[in-house]
């Protein structure tokens, strides 16, 4: 396995990994730098579904490096949260991830 970018907000998963799901909340509404790749789904302005590899602690650094955001939560869901009237494709992304 590749090491990862210490700026990278995801990993790209490999055959084997065990991904988790986060929740994060950024104060600041900033889809357009968060939401970038396959392993982030956008739920609302400044709130994400995030499927990684990552410990909750290097998720947190990374976004807290990439953003800068004066406000910032990063929580680890136990399974699949459950949510409604979020934004369109949230739920079919992540069902998608098993």
């Amino acid at each position: 396995m590749e090491p990862k970018s210490p700026d990278a907000v995801t990993a790209p998963m490999s055959a084997g990994d065990t991904s988790k799901i986060y929740v994060v909340w950024v104060g600041e509404p900033t889809q357009s730098s968060m939401a970038e790749g396959p392993d982030v789904a956008v739920l609302a302005d400044g709130l994400f579904l995030v499927r990684t590899d990552q410990t909750q602690s290097q998720l947190y650094h990374a976004v807290k490096r990439r953003l800068a955001p004066k406000r910032l939560l990063v929580a680890r869901a136990d399974g699949h949260p459950k949510f409604k009237g979020m934004e369109a494709g949230a739920l079919k992304w992540l069902r998608a991830g098993g």
